[in-house]
């Protein structure tokens, strides 16, 4: 199955092998932040996915959240942040900000999700239990500077994908470059 973030309705779609496309979560052209399970569900304008190896989908929500979809089960909930706050702090669930608009996120084989805060111009780390944590850049200063993951800096990061061996590679579409954190 190939999982779609649809931006534009609202909504996270899946297409199977067969070419039928349903709707997982949301209803079309109604944004918010609601969790819950089917068209109860409002996203506002979701971006990047990541599926983990448990049969979780994640969703880098345009609302500066982090939210978690049980593909079994359907149930839709908020991993990270808070809808509508937008921001910079490290921290656990709705203690976390982001300002990421709907940028890259990707899984590494730990759950752990990577995601490209783009309008903080950093790379964050969230654990499996909503722990935020930030692994590459310095939040609110762009720029194109190789270096110790704390001292190096970036200029809107949008992609973002985890390899087997813990490396990072980010697409620094500021700086049109492809990064990588070791």
């Amino acid at each position: 199955n190939l999982y779609v973030a649809d931006s534009g309705n609202h909504t996270i779609r899946k297409i199977t092998s067969a070419g039928v496309v349903t709707t997982v979560a949301g209803q079309a052209l109604l944004f918010g932040s609601t969790d819950g399970t089917g068209g109860a569900v409002r996203f506002n304008r979701p971006g990047g996915l990541a599926l983990d190896g448990t049969g979780n989908l994640f969703v880098a929500d345009g609302g500066n959240t982090i939210r978690k979809i049980v593909l079994n089960s359907g149930a839709v909930t908020t991993l990270a942040g808070q809808a509508g706050q937008p921001g910079y702090m490290d921290g656990t669930g709705s203690a976390a900000r982001f300002n990421h608009g709907s940028a890259g996120l990707s899984a590494d084989g730990a759950g752990n999700l990577y995601l490209c805060d783009a309008n903080n111009f950093v790379m964050r780390k969230i654990t499996p239990a909503g722990v935020v944590t930030t692994v590459g850049g310095q939040a609110g200063r762009q720029g194109m500077v190789d270096g110790a993951a704390d001292s190096a800096l970036f200029r809107w990061p949008t992609g973002i994908v985890a390899d087997s061996a813990g490396n990072l590679f980010v697409a620094d579409t500021g700086n049109q470059t492809i990064r990588k954190i070791t």
